[in-house]
Formats: structure tokens, C-alpha cells, sequence
């Protein structure tokens, strides 16, 4: 399955990165709704504070993968090294976030880490998607 990640054509990608931010923000609206319902607020906020990180995660990504310079000969460890690092602050940073709202006050930071996993989870289905649309094994 993996193999067939690196397969995808550019149109197909953003199709999926597409779709599971439009199908994050829904099930994270409708998540906020339903603790809004029960009454929990802080909840309510942390849920859609996680579903927001994620996907300004996403536009980081996004954005750093656009600007590393590919002209010429390229080291594609270097590449990766940089991503890598990227990748791994902006994770780093995101951690001490939702530890901190946990600190602070427990069911904003319970929220934040259910908008999180909302989105991890509605990527990986999209990606699946994707790749078992395309044929790609």
C-alpha cells in the first residue's frame, strides 16, 4: 500500500488532502455540536481547536514541501532531511500544545486530541481511497 502512495499522480492527491479537509471540518462541526448537546463546552472548543491544527499542519506541509529547491542535482537526502526536520518541529510544537491545554484544563486538551485524531483518521481513508481508486497496487 505504500508503494502505491508514492504512485499517486499530483491530481489524485489533492483530490484526497481536498476531501479530508472538507470531511474534517464536517465531522469536527458535528463533533463540536454533540458535545455543545451534552453540555461540554471546553470539549466542544478543544475538538474544533484540533480539527483547526491539523489542518493548518496540512497548509505547512503543504507549503514546505513547495518551497524546497529541486533544481539541478538533488541530494534526496538532504530533501528528506529538511522535511524531516520540519515535519518533526511542527509535531514537537503541536505536542506541547495539546500537553499544555491538558495541564491547563483537561477536557480542552481531551478535545483537541479527539479534532486531532478525527483528522488522522479521515487522511488515512482518503488516502486509501485514493489509492485503491487509481488501481495503483
Amino acid at each position: 500500500m505504500l508503494s502505491g502512495f508514492a504512485d499517486l499522480e499530483l491530481p489524485a492527491l489533492a483530490r484526497a488532502l481536498r476531501r479530508t479537509v472538507i470531511s474534517a471540518l464536517i465531522v469536527g462541526a458535528v463533533g463540536v455540536v454533540a458535545a455543545l448537546v451534552l453540555s461540554a463546552s471546553f470539549l466542544a472548543l478543544g475538538i474544533g481547536f484540533g480539527v483547526a491544527m491539523a489542518v493548518v499542519n496540512l497548509r505547512f506541509l503543504d507549503s514546505g514541501v513547495s518551497k524546497v529547491e529541486t533544481r539541478g542535482e538533488t541530494n534526496k537526502k538532504v530533501v528528506r532531511r529538511i522535511l524531516g526536520t520540519r515535519t518533526a518541529t511542527r509535531l514537537a510544537i503541536i505536542t506541547a500544545i495539546v500537553i499544555g491545554l491538558l495541564v491547563v484544563k483537561g477536557p480542552l486538551g481531551i478535545g483537541t486530541v479527539i479534532g486531532l485524531v478525527i483528522f488522522q483518521l479521515l487522511f488515512v481513508m482518503n488516502m486509501a481511497r485514493a489509492i485503491m481508486s487509481t488501481g495503483v497496487s
